[in-house]
């Protein structure tokens, strides 16, 4: 799987219905330069603003996203049901391409990724000069929603691979399984051409709420999970402004559509997780495994694995060699912080998840300069430099892919609710956990706890503002 980034060789379009607005709208993929990543554009909209297909910027208060599928939104702007299109970039290992669209949602097609997957195939694709960024996950990780029964479960591997369960107790369904164990093998023939489905029940409700504009029997799969009369019929007929006779098929599904899988639907819910999981903006290096999965898990999950992978990317910049437990050792530290003796208060950050949390350690040493005068009978840690220890590790807290540390001092702007509620002394560990509150590009606010041996001996609240250097 290793390799350098691709884009696509020329620029191709696909015109089609939104699946919601029932606009006519049309796609078009354009090549972009190397670290370009994929990005839609809305070329309708004044300046053409460009949303990174990054999961920063799914939209999360969408009550009906996990029917609809997933938005992206940047300054008010969105763009609906971009899992298809993304589902067919990762499939066919595209990195870098502009998606241009001049409507607010991609044209569904047939419900499956296979309209894309054939323009991109047209298109056609070139290596880029410069190596292609993965998501490593080294260690499990894994997501539950005990109320719906959702597990998700990334595994090491040294590849990717994708198993999915889905079982919605419907006669008409089943429990189904599916795998795909090689991406360039599988994806085009065995998982692209897979189609959307919904019940019928999912169907009427989105219809209510004035959504599904652009769909019709041809674009989803819709199974029948309730007893059909024939004013039934005719209400559908006229939800979907379709001459043709609608019936309850043989197969639970209306029109007794032809499926291309025995488990076509199961299929579809791993494209789907395809696509959301490239919201990650990196490929991916895991055995995933997903069971009952839907659009809003799926997010969640790719919140996860992005988050660990800004993880790794940072430990990557500043540790060359990372210790067992450590994120980042001395050596690392002094990358990131400007602090030097006799004032560097941190020898190692062994937790880390970017502007969120950060676990610190300071050994404290008999040979701590300050113990010289306090006090040289009884030694004892000013709580001033507990509190400056914490700060430290408040500052690796504000590591992230944007903020150049580096080349930044913090200052402190204030300090609340400050408890010092045991003594410090040679020999101790301090174990400090910063939490971010509040976070506003140049100013920022987190709370602080120092343990030693599991027993809390400070806490205080920090705010600071962060500076060039």
């Amino acid at each position: 799987m290793e390799g350098k980034q691709k884009t696509i060789t020329k620029a191709v379009s696909y015109k089609g219905k939104g699946l919601h607005t029932g606009n006519e709208t049309e796609i078009t993929f354009k090549p972009a330069p190397a670290n370009y990543g994929r990005r839609f554009v809305r070329v309708d909209v004044e300046n053409s603003p460009e949303i990174p297909a990054l999961v920063d910027y799914v939209v999360q208060d969408h009550a009906i996203d996990s029917l609809r599928g997933t938005t992206l939104q940047m300054d008010g702007v969105e763009v609906h049901t971009v899992e298809h299109v993304l589902a067919a970039l990762a499939g066919l290992d595209i990195d870098n391409v502009r998606i241009e669209l001049n409507g607010n949602e991609p044209p569904i097609g047939d419900g499956s990724a296979m309209p894309f997957v054939n323009r991109l195939l047209e298109a056609g694709t070139e290596e880029q000069d410069a190596p292609k960024e993965y998501l490593i996950v080294d260690e499990p990780i894994s997501f539950t929603d005990e109320q719906r029964g959702i597990e998700y479960a990334a595994l090491p591997t040294d590849d990717f691979r994708i198993t999915v369960m889905i079982d919605y107790k419907n006669p008409a369904l089943g429990s189904q399984h599916s795998g795909l164990f090689s991406m360039e093998k599988e994806f085009i023939t065995e998982f692209a051409p897979a189609r959307t489905f919904c019940f019928l029940h999912e169907v009427e409700l989105l219809a209510e709420q004035g959504l599904i504009k652009g769909g019709d029997l041809d674009s989803a799969l819709v199974f029948v999970d309730r007893d059909l009369k024939d004013d039934d019929m005719k209400r559908l007929k006229k939800m979907f402004e379709i001459e043709e006779y609608v019936e309850l098929g043989s197969n639970g599904v209306l029109n007794n559509k032809t499926l291309r899988f025995k488990n076509e639907p199961c299929r579809h819910k791993l494209l789907d997780l395809i696509g959301d999981l490239a919201l990650t903006g990196v490929s991916i290096k895991a055995q995933i495994l997903a069971a009952r999965p839907g659009h809003q898990n799926n997010i969640e999950f790719a919140r996860m694995l992005r988050t660990h992978y800004k993880k790794q990317a940072l430990t990557r910049k500043y540790q060359d060699v990372s210790a067992k437990g450590v994120i980042f050792d001395i050596n690392a530290i002094k990358k990131i912080l400007p602090h030097r003796y006799p004032f560097l208060l941190v020898d190692a950050i062994v937790e880390l998840e970017p502007e969120k949390k950060a676990v610190g350690l300071k050994n404290v040493t008999t040979n701590e300069p300050f113990f010289q005068g306090h006090f040289p009978q009884k030694p004892v840690m000013p709580g001033v430099l507990i509190v400056e220890a914490m700060a430290q590790v408040g500052g690796i807290l504000l590591l992230n892919d944007q903020v150049d540390v580096e080349n930044k001092l913090v200052f402190f702007m204030g300090i609340d609710n400050v408890k010092f509620r045991k003594i410090v002394q040679p020999g101790d560990q301090l174990v400090m956990e910063l939490i971010m509150l509040k976070n506003r590009r140049t100013t920022f606010k987190m709370a602080g706890k120092a343990y030693v041996k599991g027993e809390l001996v400070c806490e205080a609240e920090m705010m600071a503002a962060v500076v060039d250097n």
